[in-house]
């Protein structure tokens, strides 16, 4: 047996059984002669099972391997949970680059990273199963589970996963708003697969629109291809796809190059319209100039396997355009297992999942939703108006001076997001400065219930749903992980805001969305971006700030090397136009 062998079984063996360890030492100082030794400590009975018992960890399901699902994974720290990950993907994609792998600019495989690899640098008790979730037993606190491998591999396996925390991170589908067609016809843009398809489809047009017995007006309908949706997926999806079609296909294709048309469909009158009116305006232009048909105002009312029928919203014109690819890309909708689990907790008429602010869904304290298949539900101020008077009314006096409330005025602005919203907009420095302007009695400054009610009257007015963004899903998913980490000592010191409605303070400080601004690539090596402050930047200077952004963004070290690697490539070689 060589050094090495044997060293490594001296580690096992005292890490196995730590009693090993006293008796080596106590045989060493012996000098090697008889030794007695006893430990101390009792094997069995009702000790051992106490101490079993309070050592138990909590079982943390997650659902989805998504951005929210991720970065829960990744920030999660405390050793005390047995964790247990469900997901059909065994992989975490990089969405963002989506409309990159559609066309090759980046391959599938540089902006996916295995689950496994995440999990296995944490050293703690994660295990994967890649299945789908099938339904949440709220009450027994159960999840129901089918395999996703392929059948030939001996069938479909189904189990059932205990939980003491249930995370929900199961993210959305594409919304197609019933429109009859589209599921059958269009594509989509929510996976790596669903970029796959469109890449291989789009090579099927061009080669398609080369063969001999193709006519003209059959070559013309082949190689027009339609976005849906002028959101940042569609625009950038459109530019992306303009981007590969003049660089890379129209040399490999000269002779169908003039039939080829890119039409982007947009419901509203505007595209982006989330952005600043100085990018709206900009892409609008920019796509004009790059040929692309913009079409502002058409909804889309069918899809058949060769044409799209729309709506004109200001004529009530139908038309019938088409196509040879139409792409969807018309915002999210709700999984259907979330809609039966929302019907099981009373949330049926709901569009999607409710949580409180602390991002536990609403009647379930174990379960946790996030990401694009929940919102937080704000609470209102004014719900809690006599609440939020009484508690700064100690003595129950019926009236108060601006004094009375600094005791409280931090707490109202951390419970309620909306009171801070209000203030900047309005251009308060404070929310005494807000209780001053509503004053009736400047000299006394008393306020009752009545002024009081009359200065938070419009303040839920600033109230908005967050955006269903990569960007939202992570810093949830990052705030979950971080209020596990600290779940025994909050419960011992809470450190959140006062409990209005009764005593003491809330375990955790409410999520807080802090938003770093978005991008929105426009083709030819330019992008627009809006970042806080309102500062808009538009070119291409900012297209090297998207990528160095995109680049620090990614969930590992090998996905930027290969990223980086592939956007070298596209710049040397071009876009592979290959259908593989």
């Amino acid at each position: 047996m060589s050094g090495y062998a044997f060293y490594r079984r001296a580690y096992r063996a005292f890490n196995d059984y730590p009693s090993l360890t006293k008796l080596a030492l106590v045989f060493t100082v012996s000098g090697g002669g008889l030794v007695a030794y006893s430990d101390a400590r009792p094997f069995g009975g009702a000790y051992a099972d106490a101490i079993q018992a309070d050592h138990k960890k909590k079982k943390v399901v997650v659902l989805g391997t998504g951005w929210a699902g991720t970065s829960f994974l990744k920030n999660l720290k405390d050793p005390s949970y047995e964790v247990q990950v469900v997901s059909p993907r065994n992989y975490f994609a990089f969405t963002p680059l989506l409309p990159s792998v559609t066309v090759g600019t980046v391959e599938a495989r540089s902006v996916v990273e295995p689950v496994r690899n995440i999990v296995k640098k944490k050293g703690l008790d994660v295990k994967f199963r890649e299945a789908e979730c099938l339904n949440i037993d709220a009450v027994n606190k159960k999840v129901y589970c089918r395999s996703s491998q392929d059948t030939n591999l001996g069938g479909e396996e189904n189990f059932t996963v205990d939980y003491d925390y249930l995370v929900v991170a199961m993210g959305a589908r594409a919304n197609t708003f019933n429109t009859p067609g589209v599921v059958e016809n269009a594509h989509f843009l929510k996976e790596v697969e669903d970029a796959q398809r469109i890449r291989r489809t789009v090579i099927d047009c061009f080669e398609r629109a080369t063969l001999p017995t193709i006519s003209e007006e059959e070559k013309k309908r082949i190689l027009h291809f339609v976005v849906v949706g002028g959101g940042p997926t569609g625009v950038e999806f459109a530019a992306e796809l303009h981007d590969f079609v003049t660089e890379d296909l129209a040399k490999l294709y000269p002779s169908v190059k003039d039939h080829v048309k890119i039409t982007l469909l947009e419901a509203a009158d505007h595209i982006l319209n989330m952005f600043d009116k100085r990018i709206t305006a900009f892409a609008e232009e920019k796509f004009q100039r790059d040929g692309i048909d913009l079409k502002t105002g058409s909804m889309v009312v069918k899809v058949t396997d060769k044409e799209i029928s729309t709506k004109e919203r200001a004529t009530g014109e139908n038309r019938s355009i088409p196509y040879g690819m139409v792409v969807w890309s018309t915002g999210i909708g709700t999984r259907p297992v979330v809609m039966d689990f929302m019907k099981q907790i009373g949330q049926g008429n709901r569009r999607v999942l409710a949580t409180d602010e602390w991002l536990r869904v609403e009647g379930c304290d174990s379960i946790y939703a996030l990401g694009d298949c929940a919102t937080i539900n704000q609470r209102k101020v004014m719900e809690d108006i006599m609440a939020i008077f009484s508690k700064a009314d100690k003595i129950q006096s019926g009236t108060l001076t601006v004094t009375d409330f600094k005791d409280v005025i931090n707490d109202i602005c951390e419970r309620y997001p909306q009171v801070e919203i209000y203030l900047k907009e309005k251009q308060l420095k404070n929310f005494v400065e807000l209780l001053k302007n509503y004053q009736g009695n400047a000299q006394k400054e008393i306020i009752d219930i009545e002024l009081f009610k009359a200065a938070l009257s419009e303040v839920d007015t600033q109230m908005k749903n967050l955006p269903a963004t990569a960007q939202v899903a992570a810093q949830q998913g990052a705030y979950l992980a971080n209020c596990f980490n600290r779940m025994e000592a909050c419960e011992k010191n809470p450190e959140g805001p006062l409990r209005f409605r009764g005593s003491g303070r809330h375990r955790f400080r409410p999520f807080r969305y802090k938003h770093f601004g978005q991008f929105a690539p426009l083709g030819g090596e330019q992008t627009a971006a809006q970042l806080p402050g309102d500062w808009v930047s538009i070119g291409h200077s900012t297209q090297w700030l998207w990528y160095s952004v995109y680049a620090s963004k990614l969930v590992s070290w090998r996905t930027r090397v290969l990223v980086i690697s592939d956007w070298g490539r596209r710049f040397i070689f071009g876009r592979d136009s290959s259908r593989i």
